[in-house]
């Protein structure tokens, strides 16, 4: 899961950053409107954590523009002063969710996973394919009843294959979901070592990953 935090108290938005990294999401961080623009215009994120006074306008504004243009991309709003009429006003403009500061991480962590869950592809948590179990809500697996000891990383890209069973996922693909802009000294290649390591852990859960030359990995139930 990635997520962009749109946020211009610095301290604030980098000790939500590493909550999040460490439950498993990858984070970019923009202080204003216009460079979340530009971190939108190139990457695309599982879920937003909006606030509404930034220095060069108001979230509401990017949030509008958003919605205008079709993107459905989920949308918690944060402020510091939240009135029962602003609450309404982010909402009706298709904001999915709002905390009002100061919040506990922890909340904001499981809101943003409830809000990524209302999406088609999040609906169902719990996935199964040959002896391998998935859940998404406490990202964990498990062979058979052996629950599997994996990385935070690797849990990710194991949520990435298997809720496209059978589709060909791209190496650029499945690195956006395991880092962030922050990783840039991290090559396209670490999705290489973190596939054979995933490949060595689900040994004997009936699955296998294969590698399509030049297009990237799929997952697939072994015949």
């Amino acid at each position: 899961m990635r997520v962009l935090i749109v946020e211009d108290a610095a301290d604030m938005a980098e000790a939500v950053a590493i909550r999040l990294r460490r439950a498993g999401m990858a984070c970019d961080l923009a202080e204003t409107l216009e460079a979340a623009e530009d971190y939108l215009a190139v990457q695309r994120y599982d879920a937003l954590v909006l606030d509404i006074n930034l220095p060069d306008g108001q979230g509401t504004e990017l949030l509008a523009s958003l919605r205008a243009r079709g993107d459905r991309v989920p949308v918690l709003m944060l402020t510091a002063l939240f009135s029962v009429d602003d609450r309404v006003s982010a909402l009706d403009l298709g904001a999915d969710d709002y905390l009002v500061k100061p919040f506990d991480h922890r909340e904001l962590e499981a809101r943003l996973r409830a809000i990524s869950r209302r999406e088609a592809e999040q609906k169902q948590t719990a996935l199964r394919l040959g002896q391998l179990s998935y859940d998404a809500a406490s990202l964990a697996a498990w062979i058979g009843d052996q629950r599997l000891d994996l990385t935070r990383r690797e849990i990710v890209l194991l949520g990435l294959l298997i809720r496209n069973p059978g589709r060909v996922m791209s190496k650029e693909r499945l690195y956006e979901g395991l880092f962030s802009f922050a990783d840039a000294d991290v090559g396209l290649n670490a999705i290489e070592l973190y596939i054979a390591r995933l490949r060595k852990k689900i040994a004997g859960a009936s699955v296998t990953i294969e590698t399509q030359r030049g297009l990237g990995y799929r997952m697939i139930a072994d015949d």
